[in-house]
């Protein structure tokens, strides 16, 4: 015999997986873009990791831009 009780009750419904690929491709659809190092804080990855990730994206068919600051920071930007 099922309790009735338990099937009554509101479940809340799951939470979106936060995984540090979707932090980071969040970062870059933005309209400035993300630098290294603000890849890197963010996922606490190295600079070697986080730009191995941006070749993934490359692979996975997603163009990302390039683009040179002014403070001499390289910033990355996927293109929409």
């Amino acid at each position: 015999m099922r309790n009735s009780s338990i099937s009554a009750q509101k479940i809340a419904p799951p939470r979106p997986r936060q995984t540090k690929a979707l932090k980071v491709e969040r970062l870059l659809k933005r309209n400035q873009g993300a630098t290294l190092g603000e890849i890197a804080t963010s996922t606490n990855w190295q600079p070697h990791s986080c730009r191995s990730f941006l070749t993934g994206l490359r692979k996975r068919g997603l163009t990302i831009l390039k683009e040179s600051r002014n403070d001499g920071a390289t910033n990355y930007r996927i293109e929409s």
